[in-house]
């Protein structure tokens, strides 16, 4: 049995994996009653540190849960303002957030089960990623010519399965192998213009409000640790598999619009 807290993109893709090989799930809503989650599990934890008051109730949940192993996704934001990152790299978050995805961490190593932390770059895959926020005139985080690190939604996703089924501990780094600006990725969208979308289809877009020089993540130790090989291992093959994915859901969609 598995319990995952937080159904969201990534723990949607979770789910689905397991399903597809008979594993039972359970997602409990944040409304759930403790009683009815079941206990001894494996937990897997994507929820983002939640404002006091409803981070300590999902704390409690999971404690109540008495799981025996919970994997979970925190970001590289812990590293701080570091543009270089690996497997040796210190956390030293500098904003709120950071900061309180360290405390997260900790609560977690510091609690009654085995524990591994995936300290995930940026996250993308179909409707999510810097060729979404392009088509919709949005500056992307990160919007410029720094390098930032990446990964597909679906490549996280085999990651906490294999670190579900494992008993390696830690936190760690986790990416793709090759960081880019996410210039690069608009760039191509226009030039190529993919699934029939024309070059109007990604507009200029104004500068982004906070320019970031973007964070290059070396997560290769952990992926070789679990014995994962990456589906998408370049935004080159992820990007236009989820714009595929993208086009394949407008289709099938009875409204014509896009889920």
């Amino acid at each position: 049995m598995v319990v995952i807290f937080g159904l969201g993109f990534t723990g949607k893709r979770v789910a689905q994996r397991l399903i597809a090989r008979g594993i039972p799930v359970v997602a409990p809503g944040r409304d759930a009653d403790v009683s009815s989650i079941p206990t001894g599990a494996l937990v897997v934890h994507t929820i983002p540190p939640l404002d006091p008051p409803d981070n300590q109730a999902l704390r409690q949940k999971i404690t109540a849960a008495a799981p025996t192993r919970i994997v979970y996704i925190s970001s590289t934001g812990v590293y701080g303002n570091q543009t270089t990152v690996d497997e040796h790299t210190q956390p030293a978050p500098e904003d709120p957030r950071g900061i309180r995805r360290f405390e997260e961490e900790n609560w977690i190593t510091a609690g009654a089960w085995s524990s591994l932390i995936l300290r995930s770059a940026a996250i993308y895959g179909p409707g999510r990623g810097v060729h979404v926020a392009a088509r919709e005139g949005r500056p992307p985080r990160g919007a410029g010519s720094g390098l930032v690190s990446r990964i597909h939604v679906d490549d996280l996703a085999a990651m906490v399965d294999a670190g579900l089924f494992s008993t390696i501990e830690g936190a760690w780094p986790v990416a793709d192998e090759k960081p880019c600006a996410s210039d690069e990725i608009i760039q191509w969208c226009r030039q190529n213009h993919p699934h029939g979308n024309p070059p109007e289809a990604y507009p200029e877009i104004a500068a982004a409000p906070q320019f970031t020089t973007g964070r290059q993540v070396d997560g290769s130790r952990i992926r070789r640790i679990l014995g994962v090989n990456l589906l998408y291992p370049t935004w080159e093959t992820g990007v236009p598999a989820s714009l595929a994915e993208e086009a394949l859901t407008f289709v099938q969609s009875p409204s014509g619009v896009s889920s």
